[in-house]
Parts: C-alpha cells; sequence; structure tokens
C-alpha cells in the first residue's frame, strides 16, 4: 500500500493513496499519523490495506483527488535517523579525488553515521541554509521506515522490520564536512534537515523491485533542470539494509518509526550518473584534474525521482528550491 501525510501541525494527517498516485482517503479512522500506525502496526496494517483496496477499487468512503502540494513528508519527525554509505564507487570516487585511502574494513562492514531526525522536509519545501558557500550539495537516496528493530537482530532477519520505504534527499555541506570528520567525532553542522519524497510504499507494493534485501529501480536526478543521473538502485553494493540495521542495532533497540537509507545511491558504470554533484565533482576531478560543477547556489533547484521498470514514479518526486534562511 502507499500511504501519505497532509500538512497539519508537526506530525501531519495519515491519508492511504492510490497506486497510480492520483487519489486518497483519510485514515483518521485506523490511525491519526504515520508515526501512531508504525507504533502499532499489527494491529493498524489490516484496517489500512482495507482502506487501500477499496480506493483503488473506487468505492471508498470520503475519497478525494490527490494534491501533491499539500503534503508534508510522510514522517515529519522520526526517533532516530540514521545513514550510511553502501555504494562503494561513491565512496571510492571521493575519497580518490581527495587523495584519501579507503577503510580497511570497507567491506567488513557498513558506513553509518545518525543524522537530523526532528524534522524532515516535505517534497517541496525550500531548503533553507545560511549561506550559499557552504558547498550545498543534494544526495539521492532510498531510505526504510522500521518498526520495532531488538537489539542483536541479525542482518538475514532485519529486514523483516521495514514496513515502509521512502525517497530520500540528504542535503549535505561540503564545505563543513572535510573538518567535521577529521576530528573524528562525526557529522554535525554539515549535516543539515534532509527531505523525504511524498509518498511511503510498503516493501510487498514495490512487487519485484523488492527482493527482501534492496530496493531496485531507476533514480532519475536533475540539478538545474539537467540531469545528471540514471542510476539503478538495486546493484553496485555489498550491503543491503539487513546489513545496517543490524550493524546499529548492536548496542540498541530501534523504535517504530525509525528511518535508515543506505546512502548515495552510485553505479560502477559511470554513465549512469550520479547522485549528488560531490560525486560528479570527484569524477571530474579525476579525469581532468579539477572540477567544473559548482556546488548548488539559492535559487536553483534539484528534482529527484524513483521509477519502476515501467516508467511508474514510485514513491513521487523531491523536487525543491535551495534559498537563504534569511528570507
Amino acid at each position: 500500500m502507499k500511504l501519505a501525510s497532509l500538512k497539519s501541525g508537526r506530525d501531519g494527517k495519515l491519508i492511504v493513496v492510490s497506486r497510480d498516485l492520483s487519489r486518497a482517503v483519510s485514515a483518521s479512522s485506523v490511525a491519526a499519523t504515520l508515526q501512531e500506525a508504525l507504533d502499532n502496526w499489527a494491529e493498524r496494517a489490516p484496517g489500512l490495506r482495507r482502506l487501500y483496496g477499496a480506493l483503488n477499487e473506487g468505492i471508498a468512503t470520503g475519497a478525494f483527488d490527490l494534491v501533491p502540494e499539500a503534503l508534508a513528508a510522510p514522517l515529519p519527525r522520526a526517533f532516530q535517523y540514521l545513514d550510511g554509505a553502501a555504494y562503494l564507487s561513491h565512496i571510492r570516487r571521493n575519497r580518490a579525488a581527495r587523495g584519501e585511502p579507503l577503510p580497511d574494513d570497507l567491506y567488513d562492514r557498513p558506513l553509518v553515521y545518525q543524522g537530523v531526525s526532528h524534522g524532515f522536509l516535505g517534497w517541496n519545501e525550500d531548503v533553507r541554509l545560511p549561506s550559499e558557500d557552504l558547498g550545498i550539495d543534494f544526495e539521492a537516496e532510498i531510505a526504510a521506515l522500521t518498526g520495532d528493530v531488538p537489539m542483536g537482530v541479525s542482518a538475514d532477519d532485519a529486514c523483516k522490520h521495514i514496513h515502509l520505504f521512502v525517497l530520500l534527499n540528504d542535503v549535505s555541506l561540503r564545505a563543513l564536512i572535510p573538518a567535521e570528520l577529521k576530528r573524528t567525532f562525526g557529522f554535525l553542522t554539515g549535516k543539515p534537515a534532509s527531505s523525504m519524497g511524498p509518498i511511503a510504499v510498503t516493501p510487498d507494493e514495490l512487487g519485484e523491485l523488492w527482493d527482501g534485501r534492496l530496493v531496485s529501480g531507476e533514480m532519475r536526478c536533475w540539478v538545474r533542470g539537467e540531469q545528471v543521473g540514471n542510476i539503478e538502485t538495486g546493484i553496485d553494493t555489498p550491503f543491503h539494509y539487513g546489513h545496517l540495521i543490524a550493524h546499529a542495532a548492536q548496542t540498541r533497540n530501534f523504535e517504530p518509526g525509525t528511518v535508515i537509507g543506505l546512502g548515495t545511491v552510485s553505479n560502477e558504470n559511470e554513465s549512469a550518473g550520479c547522485g549528488c554533484i560531490g560525486e560528479i565533482r570527484a569524477l571530474q576531478t579525476l579525469r581532468n584534474g579539477s572540477p567544473a560543477t559548482s556546488f548548488l547556489k539559492f535559487g536553483e533547484r534539484v528534482r529527484i525521482e524513483h521509477f519502476d521498470r515501467t516508467g511508474h514514479s514510485v514513491f513521487g518526486a523531491i523536487d525543491q528550491r535551495f534559498v537563504s534562511s534569511g528570507h
């Protein structure tokens, strides 16, 4: 099934969305918010599925035309946001361009950090930042939303705790990140609030795109109106969602509504393009000695959208403008 949240207060109002993303119906009879549904997934999911079936059959009471502009992030506030760097071509290119070695344990365990979880931007909300000199970048990802995850879960069992997937723009400030990482205490100011695509999708709804480990399909990315990426998301990583969940869950339980991403999508085949400007610049540096593409300036836009094998949008699009926080 497909779920979304109408803009309302801090946590939105949960709605069920039709398969073709054209119609919707309130889910208030089942759960007021997506967090409430995730907190009680075993009890609430059947009711949501009944609404989804009725909506797709055209018999849902109170159904209405979906207005994308009315949608917030599906989960505007989460208890935890974990993000990885699982696509190794992304890591290799960026580190090679900086003249840095790869971690010795790169293939042994995934790289994961904890990001801002208390306020995800909606799919079309302006990204407000204090300066355009911060090296503003986007990162195209697909993130999982989990239910309860027990400490010590295995990688094989971890994917069973995924209830939904969302499109994600992990906003990065490249001018701040290197200095933060050199202090060996992780990201902080270099990773502001991220953005979610409008639609959350259950694993079963993905059909053949979901193999129980990774989500396949084509991630298309546009910067300043120019397409820069057409990336297959289900290949070129030794790690799947279960590996990242199990890695973080070694020493903690997950609350329902934990968001966990695999990191910027990237393919070994350079002709697929890139899912962030940083990687574009890294390839330009490796080829020509210096980057030619600039980071984002205020007033410029990024679009991210993931498509199935028939060319249909899976999660809706992220289409955002970057602006000064002073306006």
